[in-house]
């Protein structure tokens, strides 16, 4: 591939990802379902994109405040909205500016956060939404914040 065909790929990738919508369901009541491909996960999912909530080991609110702050130091992430029990980020890929929303639910009768992330564009993530949301797991578990 020419340098200039390949420095126009860069453009249109990069121009495709800074336009693509949110896919966040509603006003946050439910986290929105994982579409077919690999490049999302959930912890409302009921096949192949399943992670497992943030069982809680500390008091709710507390958890959330530290959920709020873990997320809000990853690297290229701006927090979109945050209340008393909600949570949504953009998360941008290093090179191309992709963005993965993450979402997350606090569920304080069930002692737990729902998490889902999901990649807007493209097919296969090569497991990064899956890995931020194990990084963000290790960080609470860390702080005394997860089981």
């Amino acid at each position: 591939m020419s340098r200039t065909r390949a420095l126009a790929l860069l453009i249109v990738l990069s121009a495709c990802a800074a336009q693509q919508p949110a896919r966040v369901v509603g006003d946050g009541a439910t986290l929105a379902p994982c579409p077919s491909s690999p490049n999302c996960v959930s912890s409302t999912a009921r096949d192949e994109h399943f992670i497992e909530p943030f069982r809680l080991a500390t008091e709710p609110a507390a958890a959330w405040r530290a959920l709020h702050e873990v997320v809000a130091e990853l690297p290229r992430t701006r927090i979109v909205r945050f209340d008393a029990r909600w949570l949504h980020a953009e998360c941008r890929s290093r090179i191309f500016g992709f963005v993965d929303d993450l979402e997350l639910e606090l569920r304080p009768d069930d002692n737990l956060i729902a998490v889902r992330s999901a990649s807007r564009v493209g097919y296969s993530d090569l497991g990064v939404n899956r890995d931020r949301v194990e990084r963000i797991r290790a960080e609470l578990r860390a702080r005394g914040v997860v089981k």
